[in-house]
């Protein structure tokens, strides 16, 4: 995620071409797309909505109302940079590619966890105000921007890739089956959305020190089935430390970070469900508690 913060450049009125004005707005309401007392016109590409954007810093701030001009094809990031340029130079908002793929523009639109430029203005009634407020997990910077620090001290404490001792660079070999089950993992752009919406970090800041959140429990899970990571050669067992070091139990499995994914990685199926049950046997399958005795006297 980008570490800069964006505010718009520039201030002042946008003001409308006349033609256009005339063209495209109800006599004296100055509104595209508007009909006689106000009203926006469903049939018209352009027309004036309500956002409600959240401004402060860690010492406090709240919503402050803006009208601003959409147009037919628009995302919300459109319209936050819309604001910077005609009505709040100084919004605090982090971005970078307006394509979906670097995970910078995170935020809350209507209370739930979004990309602002995968959001279509399209999605609201154009009679709905918009809530646009920074990610309440993390601590606020300023505006729209969170300190996302935690995330990667939690990605700091998951061990790296163990690679096998008796292969060397250009010797590794899968099958197929095994490069896809970890390979949907790794569209993972790091959006920090699921560790947003859990509810162990999000109403429990107590959490955060034992827990590593979905994302990192993921890489784990993408770890510890990998064919090729050599972790347990060398005394490290990641199905344990899920449970021990990572806060695997504190997971309960509610999908919600699975249903806020922006690349549709099901989060909570495909990895914490079977990391749990892996670890489970590890530590309470007694034939598997037998086997791992039997090994260490080998």
């Amino acid at each position: 995620m980008s570490a800069e913060t964006h505010a718009g450049e520039g201030a002042g009125t946008h003001i409308r071409p006349a033609a256009e004005d005339a063209a495209g707005t109800a006599p004296g309401t100055g509104t595209p797309g508007a009909v006689a007392g106000g009203a926006p016109d469903a049939t018209s590409t352009s027309y004036i909505a309500h956002f409600r954007v959240w401004r402060g810093d860690i010492d406090g701030g709240g919503l402050t109302d803006f009208e601003v001009e959409v147009h037919e094809g628009e995302v919300v990031l459109d319209i936050v940079h819309r604001l910077q340029a005609t009505q709040a130079p100084d919004l605090a908002v982090r971005w970078n590619c307006k394509a979906g793929k670097c995970g910078s523009c995170s935020a809350e639109i209507n209370g739930r966890p979004r990309l602002l430029c995968m959001t279509r203005m399209s999605v609201f009634e154009r009679t709905e105000t918009i809530t646009i407020t920074p990610l309440r997990a993390f601590p606020i910077v300023r505006d729209l921007v969170t300190n996302v620090s935690y995330n990667y001290a939690k990605a700091r404490e998951v061990p790296a890739f163990v690679p096998p001792q008796d292969l060397g660079p250009g010797e590794y070999r899968m099958q197929q089956e095994d490069v896809e089950r970890p390979q949907e993992f790794r569209k993972c752009i790091e959006c920090f959305l699921c560790q947003d919406t859990c509810h162990v970090v999000r109403d429990h800041e107590e959490n955060k020190q034992a827990f590593a959140g979905p994302r990192f429990l993921m890489r784990v899970a993408e770890l510890d089935m990998h064919p090729l990571d050599a972790a347990e050669e060398t005394g490290l067992d990641r199905k344990t430390t899920a449970q021990d070091e990572h806060g695997l139990g504190y997971c309960n499995i509610t999908k919600c970070c699975t249903d806020v994914c922006p690349e549709h990685i099901k989060i909570t199926d495909n990895a914490l469900i079977p990391l749990k049950e892996r670890a489970a046997d590890r530590k309470y399958d007694p034939i598997v508690w037998l086997g791992n005795k039997i090994r260490r006297r080998s």
